[in-house]
């Protein structure tokens, strides 16, 4: 795999939650240190973990804290993170493209992210789809950060950028997970 970037969006407050999703706790370890050995697992490098609610509690569970690029106006929504986390991956000189992964997507495994970024260059647009249906991880390659950072808004992140895109490949992912997600504190096992 060619150099690609890991991009951790774990900024959210988790209004639905109830709580910054980053914190909690999957079989008995935070969901941010989960997503984060995931990317790493996948062959991602470097890793940026995006920050916002509870930034400094979140950036304290890091392995290294200087991976964790706090998202001013986070509330706004995901394309704040976008935004704040291209800026961070644009300083480093090695990587070819970024994957972007969400921190509520702890069934969502290293297999996953390998197989979506397993083709990236400069100019690659993939995302993965589960039964034909697209979700994440996104791989968006370094030509495209700064147009993605330019026009990514509130709650839609890059979705409007997205939808236009004729190179847009979707990589299927069904036969390695469902690409399930966590809203609520119910979709957690034990909680």
């Amino acid at each position: 795999m060619p150099p690609v970037a890991g991009l951790l969006l774990a900024a959210g407050a988790g209004r639905r939650f109830g709580g910054p999703k980053a914190l909690a706790e999957l079989d008995g370890r935070p969901l941010v240190l989960r997503a984060l050995g995931t990317l790493a697992a996948a062959g991602c490098g470097p890793i940026r973990v995006v920050l916002g609610a509870a930034a400094e509690q979140v950036r304290a569970l890091l392995p290294d804290p200087g991976q964790g690029v706090f998202a001013e106006g986070w509330e706004s929504g995901m394309g704040a993170s976008l935004r704040a986390g291209l800026a961070a991956l644009a300083q480093e000189a090695a990587p070819v493209a970024a994957l972007v992964h969400l921190v509520d997507l702890p069934w969502v495994g290293a297999d996953i992210l390998a197989r979506v970024a397993a083709d990236a260059t400069a100019d690659t647009v993939a995302r993965a789809a589960y039964d034909g249906v697209p979700g994440h991880p996104v791989l968006f390659g370094r030509r495209w950060w700064g147009e993605i950072a330019e026009t990514a808004q509130g709650d839609r992140g890059a979705r409007d950028w997205l939808a236009g895109r004729p190179d847009l490949k979707l990589v299927e992912c069904a036969d390695l997970g469902s690409g399930r997600d966590v809203d609520h504190r119910a979709d957690l096992p034990d909680q």
